[in-house]
C-alpha cells in the first residue's frame, strides 16, 4: 500500500499548528506513510524537519514505529534529532541501531552532540562506536566523556576556531574562506586567540574581524578580558555566568589555562531548560528522571517512595487529632473546620517555599539578606492571615450558628499562616545548608509543619475558648 501521489504532492499541513504543538493531521500523515512502507512520502513530509521538530515527532510515536521511520529515511535521517528527545527514547533508539550506523552518525554531528548520543550506551557499545571512528576524532569525544556528567567539559564542543596572536584580521579572514567548510564549526560567533602553548588569551568577535584593517593583528582587537569557564564547572554554574553576563558563548580552559573548547547558548537554554524541569518535578515528589516516555511500572516505582515519606508525615498531622479526641466529641464543628485551618496554611506554605527555592536556586537567597526575606514573608502572611482568618470566622459562625467560632478561626488561621510562611523559608534555607536538595524535600517538610501547627493550633484555643478540656 502506498499513498496516492497527489496525496503527497498537496503537503498542506505543517508540523506545528498555530499554537506551537505538534499537528494531529501532519502526524496521522507520518503514521499512514509509515505504515505503508512507503519512503518516498515519509521522506517528503519528514526529511526537511528541524532535528528539534523531528525530535518530537519521534517521541509521539510507539516504539515499532519509530524504529520504521528511522529504517525508512534511511541516511537522510538526522541523529541529532536524538539529543532532542527523553533520555528512555534515546536509549529505546538506540539499542537497535547498528555500531556502524551510530559511528558514521557520529562523525557527522558537532561533539557536544555526538557526547549526548555515546553518553546514552551501555559502556561496551560506546567503545565499539569509538574504535569504529578515526584516531584523532575517537581521542576527542573520549576525553570529553572523561569529564563528569554535569561538567562544562561534557557540555562543550571542541571545535572551534584557535589563532596566534601574530595573525592578521586578513589571515583570519583568508583561512575562512580557504579551509574545508566540513572542518570549521557549522556555527560561530567569535575566534579565539591562544599563545605557543594554546593557552587562552583573548577573544575576537567576528564584528570586529571584518570591520578591522586587514593588516591588524589579532592580538590588538581582541577582547582580553573575555570571561571563561573552567572543564571542571558544574554546568548550572555555567548557566548562571550566561544569564549573568548575557553570553552567547563562553571559551573553556583547563586548569593550566588551555583552550579545550567552547559553550554556546543553545547548549546552555537546554541546561536551563533542564534544570526548570527538574526543579518543579521535585517540588511535586516526582523523580527528576521521569519522563512521559516512562512505562507505567517505572513510574509507580519511582513516585512510591515519596508518597511512602507523605503518608508518614500524614500519619504524625493526625496524631494530633487524636490528641484533641474528646475535644473533638463534644463539638462535631471542630472536625469540619480543623482541615480548613490546615489546609490554608498549606497552600500558604507552599508559595512562600516556591519562591524561596527558586531563589535558593537562582542564588538571590542567602544567608545576606535571609533575615530581610523572613521579615518580609512573615508580614505577608501575617496580612493573609488576618485578611482570611476574618473571612473563615464570619463564614464558620454563621455556618454553625455560633458566633465562638469566628474568633477561634481567626486567630488559628493567622497563626498557621504565619508558621507557614516562616517554615516555608526556613525549611529550604537549612536543608541546602546541610547539603540536601531543598526542591526535593521540602514540600514534606513545610506540609508536615502547617499540618500539625494548624490542627494543633485550632484546637488547642477551641478548648481553651470553649472550655472542652
Amino acid at each position: 500500500m502506498t499513498l496516492d501521489h497527489d496525496e503527497i504532492e498537496t503537503k498542506a499541513e505543517v508540523f506545528r499548528d498555530e499554537d506551537g504543538m505538534p499537528s494531529k493531521a501532519f502526524v496521522a500523515r507520518v503514521k499512514k506513510a509509515v505504515e505503508a512502507v512507503d519512503a518516498e512520502a515519509t521522506n517528503f513530509l519528514v526529511g526537511s524537519l528541524h532535528e528539534a521538530d523531528l525530535g518530537a515527532l519521534i517521541e509521539l510515536l510507539d516504539h515499532d514505529m519509530r524504529h520504521k521511520l528511522i529504517a525508512l529515511m534511511g541516511d537522510d535521517f538526522d541523529f541529532a534529532a536524538l539529543t532532542e528527545v527523553g533520555e528512555t527514547t534515546r536509549e529505546d533508539i538506540l539499542e537497535e541501531i547498528p555500531v556502524e550506523t551510530l559511528a558514521e552518525a557520529v562523525r557527522e554531528m558537532e561533539s557536544d552532540d555526538a557526547v549526548a548520543i555515546l553518553e546514552t550506551l551501555e559502556p561496551e557499545e560506546q567503545a565499539e562506536v569509538l574504535d569504529a571512528l578515526p584516531a584523532h576524532e575517537s581521542v576527542v569525544l573520549r576525553r570529553s566523556l572523561n569529564y563528569p556528567e554535569d561538567s562544562a567539559g561534557r557540555l562543550m564542543q571542541t571545535t572551534l576556531i584557535a589563532v596566534p596572536t601574530f595573525w592578521s584580521a586578513g589571515q583570519v579572514l583568508d583561512f575562512f574562506r580557504d579551509t574545508d567548510p566540513d572542518v570549521l564549526p557549522d556555527n560561530f560567533f567569535e575566534v579565539f586567540v591562544v599563545d605557543p602553548a594554546y593557552r587562552f588569551l583573548g577573544t575576537v568577535f567576528l564584528d570586529a574581524l571584518v570591520r578591522a584593517r586587514p593588516d591588524k593583528r589579532v592580538d590588538e582587537i581582541m577582547q582580553a578580558n573575555r570571561r571563561c569557564l573552567h572543564d571542571t564547572d558544574d554546568r548550572d554554574e555555567a548557566a548562571r555566568m550566561f544569564e549573568r553576563y548575557n553570553l552567547v558563548s563562553a571559551p573553556v580552559v583547563d586548569e593550566m589555562e588551555r583552550l579545550v573548547g567552547v559553550i554556546t547558548i543553545d547548549d546552555i537554554v537546554d541546561v536551563m531548560q533542564e534544570a526548570a524541569s527538574e526543579e518543579i518535578k521535585a517540588l511535586g515528589g516526582v523523580n527528576p528522571e521521569e519522563e512521559l516516555s516512562d512505562d507505567f511500572w517505572m513510574t509507580a516505582r519511582s513516585r512510591f517512595w515519596w508518597l511512602l515519606v507523605n503518608l508518614a508525615t500524614a500519619f504524625l498531622a493526625s496524631s494530633v487529632l487524636r490528641l484533641f479526641e474528646n475535644q473533638i466529641e463534644k463539638m462535631v464543628a471542630l472536625a469540619v473546620l480543623a482541615p480548613i485551618v490546615a489546609s490554608q496554611g498549606g497552600n500558604s506554605a507552599t508559595q512562600t517555599m516556591t519562591v524561596a527555592v527558586r531563589a535558593l536556586a537562582t542564588q538571590e537567597l542567602s544567608s545576606a539578606n535571609a533575615v530581610r526575606v523572613i521579615l518580609r514573608e512573615l508580614a505577608a502572611a501575617a496580612v493573609n492571615g488576618a485578611a482570611f482568618g476574618l473571612i473563615t470566622g464570619v463564614v464558620a459562625g454563621s455556618w454553625f450558628g455560633n458566633v465562638g467560632l469566628a474568633p477561634v478561626l481567626a486567630l488559628a488561621m493567622l497563626t498557621n499562616l504565619v508558621a507557614g510562611a516562616l517554615g516555608g523559608v526556613l525549611v529550604p534555607l537549612a536543608l541546602d545548608r546541610w547539603g540536601v536538595d531543598p526542591a526535593v524535600s521540602s514540600s514534606a517538610f513545610v506540609t508536615t509543619v502547617t499540618d500539625v501547627v494548624g490542627y494543633g493550633a485550632f484546637l488547642s484555643i477551641a478548648t481553651v475558648w470553649f472550655g472542652l478540656a
